[in-house]
């Protein structure tokens, strides 16, 4: 579904992303790890558009995307919630996931001459809201939700474009415990219902080797290992560079 293929991308002669190659096939669950500074957010900003390549090629359901702008590539629907949750802090809850429905149906429609239109994108946004359990905080302002479900609404507005690619950076990043495990439930229902191919970035190892199918490790640009939970976590190579003698 994603292939990537021999990409580089250096600042000042420091690589970020060094000779990758991988595959991201569809429904997969796969997670990026790897010490602050290996390039995990680096590799996303390539993906997603936000940052152009040195080299190599990105090819998305066949269609080579390299070099395409960010709001191209979400619209093919590669869609990114960032690792600050984006959302309009004065709004309520329900408005915030409203008005990034609108950028979804006025693609398709001419949704001011159609009458159906604004009912259509009223139904497209309680069924989001209801499916990552904020539909009874919808008249909240987004200031007054707790940190964790701020990121789970940053979610719910990425879901809004109908990702075939939701990429996820550190969602569980500042939460306490209860919003941790809010957040996974949030990511192996999303993945589990609509089979949606998810790759996240996260630093807790728990989260990391409790949901994800495949793990990708990445360290100072290049990724050195990839494979199941099992096999990461007794990867000599991963072991010295990253987890430790702990895990």
């Amino acid at each position: 579904m994603l292939e990537i293929k021999n990409l580089n991308k250096h600042f000042d002669g420091i690589y970020v992303s060094k000779n990758i190659n991988l595959k991201i096939f569809r429904g997969s669950l796969t997670a990026v790890i790897g010490p602050n500074g290996a390039g995990k957010t680096s590799l996303f900003n390539l993906i997603s558009g936000y940052i152009e390549k040195d080299s190599g090629e990105i090819y998305f359901q066949g269609m080579d995307i390299t070099g395409k702008k960010p709001e191209t590539i979400a619209s093919m629907g590669i869609v990114r919630a960032f690792q600050v949750a984006n959302i309009f802090p004065d709004e309520t809850v329900y408005d915030n996931v409203l008005v990034a429905s609108i950028s979804l149906f006025k693609k398709s429609v001419n949704f001011l001459a159609d009458k159906y239109s604004f009912k259509n994108i009223r139904e497209h946004t309680d069924m989001i809201l209801k499916n990552l359990s904020l539909f009874e905080k919808k008249d909240l302002k987004a200031s007054e939700l707790s940190h964790g479900d701020q990121k789970i609404l940053d979610i719910a507005m990425a879901l809004t474009l109908s990702p075939k690619i939701l990429l996820l950076d550190e969602p569980t990043a500042g939460m306490s415990p209860d919003e941790r495990k809010s957040m996974v439930k949030v990511i192996k229902e999303l993945h589990k219902k609509f089979n949606l191919t998810t790759l996240f970035i996260e630093h807790d190892m728990d989260i990391v080797f409790g949901i994800a199918e495949i793990i990708r490790v990445m360290v100072r640009g290049e990724i050195i290992a990839e494979g199941t939970a099992e096999e990461i976590r007794n990867n000599p190579m991963v072991i010295e560079s990253y987890l430790g003698k702990e895990v």
